[in-house]
Parts: structure tokens; C-alpha cells; sequence
């Protein structure tokens, strides 16, 4: 079991209390239908891979307001992790969203929206997250394979790799480090190992 040992933020007391993964408390959150051997997949491998304890939470709708239809029907992932953070409950220190639906985002270069702009202004994606931050996504919708095994194997990545970047983890330039950039491809994710480099998984000792 990894140990991610994160240091609280002094705000008034002038000792700083170490936390250790044990404590660090991750909620789950399936969208409308998904499956319960999915959810119980990630909450699995989300335990045994960084050490900390997962909650299953109940399934619900998505939000409204995370709705587009600019290309098709699809789910802002940039408007869903931000809702799970601002809802984030008190006893849960990070959240991870797992739905069926499309998912999109506005892929940006240099803060600005990639060329060309009717390509990347709703750009759909198998998972985002904030880097470092409390909340991500993963869909499944590109992730999709006739071979069930296959197909939760890339959950498996997709998922690890975006709570990752919630601990602070940046893409990595190793091929076989799951945190490599999917770089558009799902080709990628399959080529990676469910397992981080010696780089990254320094970053969380």
C-alpha cells in the first residue's frame, strides 16, 4: 500500500498535523445508470493503488446545467467536477464522478482554445480532472471495447490517471506510466501499464 503523506495548511496553530492516505476519504459518484460492477471496480482499484479508503456514494441524475448539445449530446466534464467540488461533503476529502454519457471540454493551448476552434471548443474526452484539485470525471463512452476485460481495464487507467493529477501528478513523457498523455488516442491507454513510473510514484512518497 502506497503512503501519500500531505501536509494540512497552517492556519492558526503553529503545528502542522501530518495526514496519511489511511485517512484520505475518496467518494464515488456513478451518474444516472452506470453499472454497480463498475462502480465497485473503481472503488476497488482506487483503494489498492493509492491506499485510501473509498465510499460508494448512491447513484443520481446529472445536473442539468452540465448539459450541451453544441455537437451532440453530451456532459460538460468542466461544469460536472466543478459542481462535485462545490458540493463536496465534509467528510469526503476528493471526489470521482463515473458516468456512460459523452463527456466534453474545450481543449486549450497556452489558455487559449486549440485550432481550430470548431474542433476543440466542445472536445470530447474520457476523463478530466483539476490538477491538483478535489474533484474528476471518467466516462466510459470512449472507452468502449467488445472484450469486457479490455474495457475495464481502460476504466481502470482512465480513472487512476485522472485522480492522479487530483493528487498533483502531471502527465508523464513515459509511454508506459499510466499518467502518460492519452495524447487524443485511446490507443495510448492501452499501451500504458496500470502502474506510475519510479518519477511519479516518487512524487506521492
Amino acid at each position: 500500500m502506497r503512503l501519500i503523506t500531505l501536509l494540512c495548511l497552517l492556519i492558526v496553530s503553529v503545528g502542522c498535523e501530518e495526514i496519511t492516505s489511511d485517512e484520505i476519504k475518496i467518494g464515488i459518484q456513478p451518474y444516472a445508470d452506470f453499472p454497480k460492477s463498475k462502480t465497485d471496480t473503481i472503488a476497488k482499484i482506487i483503494h489498492t493503488f493509492y491506499g485510501v479508503e473509498t465510499i460508494i456514494l448512491p447513484n443520481k441524475l446529472h445536473h442539468i446545467s452540465t448539459f450541451t448539445n453544441e455537437k451532440s449530446p453530451r456532459y460538460r466534464a468542466d461544469k460536472i467536477i466543478k459542481l462535485q467540488k462545490d458540493e463536496l461533503a465534509d467528510s469526503l476529502d476528493y471526489i470521482i464522478g463515473l458516468t456512460e454519457k459523452d463527456i466534453s471540454t474545450s481543449k486549450k493551448e497556452s489558455g487559449k482554445i486549440k485550432e481550430p476552434i470548431h474542433k476543440y471548443q466542445d472536445w470530447g474526452i474520457m476523463g478530466l480532472a483539476y490538477c491538483p484539485g478535489k474533484s474528476c470525471v471518467v466516462s466510459t463512452f470512449r472507452i468502449q471495447h467488445k472484450n469486457k476485460a479490455v474495457h475495464f481495464m481502460r476504466l481502470k487507467k482512465v480513472t487512476v490517471h485522472e485522480f492522479g493529477h487530483n493528487l498533483g501528478l502531471p502527465h508523464c513523457p513515459d509511454k508506459k506510466c499510466v499518467m502518460t498523455d492519452a495524447v487524443e488516442s485511446v490507443a495510448t491507454i492501452d499501451n500504458a501499464q496500470l502502474s506510475l513510473c519510479n518519477n511519479c510514484e516518487s512524487k506521492l512518497n
